[in-house]
């Protein structure tokens, strides 16, 4: 006679999908090697028969005939024990060794310098933890926080490192903080709103997907510069008389270069000096920039003397 596998499990073959997840969770905790260091030979035996008798059901299963319990695919049987891998029970037999889940543990001196911190929890979704009808489990809703970048990092692109702390289950079930670095590569020419995700690292609860924790990049005001798309914007007081005249600009740029731009053409109040190629890199192609718009404000005498009144009349006449 062939493996009784519903045996194994020790339950009745008229069990439900979620009887016989609890009940592979249940000895697969209790028999894990990890947790049977004494009596590992034994443990690793068991933890393989349980795992098999969860993955493929009944020997029906097998070829070796058909029985009540092999109402489902071999493969779909293999989806569900991958599911409940995933969730926190225990890693997957084979994959790198059978290691149990939360037990990663950080040092204060992974933190660097440029390190900013929060504290992210794992706030419930709106339908409540789990669908009961279906036993499906909800996900936790997005938390989100806000990443300011200077106008010189979305410029350049650069990479900051956040820590968080969070909550995380070891395979019984119960919770311990820990604290883990987040690495965010932002790119050159990023804009403000763009969202990184990191899915599933809020605080992991019983029957609850962990939220995913979203930076959303935010752009610091620059004293010099105002950005409108891919185009910098830089105004520039001058005088009437270098209005009318002629006037040279000289720029720093945002990667610490210095631009020398004379401007020849008469200035009228809505003038604008376009320099192509000087502005924020595109995100999709960042070889190639947006325009620098120089824009002038014109400071007008307050008050003149007659003899300078006559000259410009002279001078501006028609």
């Amino acid at each position: 006679m062939g493996v009784d596998y519903y045996k194994i499990l020790q339950v009745d073959k008229n069990a439900k999908d979620d009887d016989l997840k609890k009940a592979y969770r249940k000895l697969a905790m209790k028999w894990h090697p990890d947790k049977n260091p004494n009596n590992k030979k034994e443990a690793e035996a068991k933890f393989k028969q349980i795992s098999e008798a969860y993955e493929y059901g009944e020997e029906g299963l097998k070829g070796q005939g058909s029985s009540a319990g092999g109402r489902r695919r071999r493969g779909t049987r293999r989806t569900d024990s991958a599911r409940v891998l995933r969730s926190g029970a225990l890693s997957a037999p084979g994959m790198g060794g059978m290691k149990s889940v939360g037990r990663r543990r950080f040092s204060s001196s992974m933190f660097g310098d440029d390190l900013f911190g929060s504290t992210f929890g794992g706030g419930m979704g709106r339908d409540g933890p789990m669908n009961m009808g279906g036993g499906r489990q909800m996900k936790a809703s997005p938390i989100e926080n806000t990443l300011p970048c200077t106008l010189e990092e979305l410029y350049r692109g650069t990479t900051k490192k956040m820590k968080i702390s969070r909550e995380i289950a070891d395979i019984s079930g119960k919770t311990m903080p820990v604290e883990e670095i987040l690495t965010i590569e932002i790119k050159p020419g990023w804009k403000k709103g763009t969202k990184i995700t990191f899915p599933e690292k809020g605080n992991e609860q019983p029957n609850i997907i962990p939220a995913d924790i979203v930076f959303i990049i935010d752009e610091k005001p620059h004293s010099v510069f105002k950005r409108d798309g891919n185009d910098l914007i830089l105004t520039q007081k001058i005088s009437l008389a270098e209005a009318l005249t002629g006037y040279t600009v000289l720029v720093n740029t945002l990667d610490g270069r210095s631009l020398t731009i004379p401007v020849n053409n008469i200035i009228h109040p809505e003038y604008e000096e376009v320099v192509r190629g000087e502005g924020m890199p595109i995100p999709k192609d960042p070889s190639r920039k947006g325009n620098l718009r120089i824009k002038f404000n014109i400071k007008f005498p307050t008050r003149l003397t007659p003899e300078q009144r006559a000259g410009l009349k002279r001078l501006l006449a028609p």
